[in-house]
């Protein structure tokens, strides 16, 4: 895979704010967003769509594919920060101009829902992405996170990185190199059906919020029972699986699978719906080795 790589982000850039799943639930929360942007020295725009509300999502699909498109093909816009997550991404893969993507490569950020935009985006684009926060959730909160805005603009403006988990758990041990991929694990597992799957190796990546214990291992199994997945997987980093009911049957099925699989399984980082979160470039060429998840891109 040829992979494209976004230009950094620079002081001056114009930021677009794009609402592609579910509608504003605290339109100040917006303005808040915006006005941080612009204190960092960044000019923002907003989707036609931002306010707008169809059955719990930021309008029809119609909308939300064109504000989409108009976004990338806007020279202007240097970055899209999407405006939250919810639900709606799903309803567009199969409509959405992959050319006209893979023809304006910018940097796409977001994640949960927005976890099916980047997964598709890397496969029929070949785009590398952002694994990140969000403008509603995070730049637009009453005190954005020091840490997750951090880690947010070191992503953007670097080559390489390092992560290391404050309080590592180390389900299988081992070394791999592959791809970044994965995200949130109900929105991956809703593109099975899909061409989706990376054809390189590739490290997964998997966080969530309020899943059951079973039905997290039902996710995982669904995963792990199309061959291209256990085929090209050669190695798991696992965020937090927030207000599931046996967090200790997680840690027994992330052993389970690091065994069964044969490849490394690491926790502990801060990949997550909770408030400090890291940004992780989506397809960047990743390594587990010494507790540590290692990214070039």
């Amino acid at each position: 895979m040829n992979l494209i790589k976004p230009e950094k982000l620079k002081k001056g850039d114009t930021i677009g704010i794009l609402a592609t799943s579910g509608a504003s639930e605290d339109n100040e929360s917006l303005l808040r967003a915006q006005k941080f942007f612009e204190e960092h020295g960044y000019n923002v725009i907003f989707s036609d769509n931002a306010l707008d509300e169809f059955h719990g999502m930021a309008g029809k699909d119609e909308k939300r594919l064109d504000e989409l498109h108009k976004f990338f093909q806007k020279p202007e816009i240097k970055a899209i920060i999407c405006m939250r997550g919810g639900y709606g991404a799903i309803r567009l893969i199969k409509k959405i101009n992959y050319d006209l993507i893979r023809q304006n490569p910018k940097i796409f950020c977001g994640y949960s829902d927005i976890t099916a935009l980047c997964a598709m985006f890397l496969k029929n684009s070949n785009l590398i992405t952002y694994h990140g926060p969000m403008a509603a959730g995070d730049f637009g909160r009453e005190v954005p996170d020091e840490f997750t805005m951090n880690s947010f603009f070191k992503t953007l403006t670097s080559n390489q990185l390092t992560y290391k988990a404050d309080t590592a758990k180390i389900y299988n041990t081992g070394s791999a190199e592959g791809i970044l991929w994965g995200g949130n694990l109900a929105t991956i597992v809703s593109l099975c059906g899909q061409n989706f799957i990376p054809d390189e190796n590739f490290i997964f990546f998997a966080e969530d919020i309020k899943e059951q214990a079973y039905k997290i291992d039902k996710m995982m199994t669904q995963l792990i029972n199309i061959d291209k997945f256990t085929k090209n997987i050669k190695g798991m980093v696992l965020g937090d699986f927030l207000d599931t009911d046996m967090p200790a049957r997680l840690d027994e099925l992330f052993e389970e699978i690091g065994k069964r699989l044969n490849i490394p399984v690491i926790g502990g980082l801060k990949i997550t719906h909770a408030t400090q979160k890291l940004t992780l470039p989506y397809g960047g060429y990743a390594k587990i080795s010494d507790k540590c998840l290692h990214i070039e891109y």
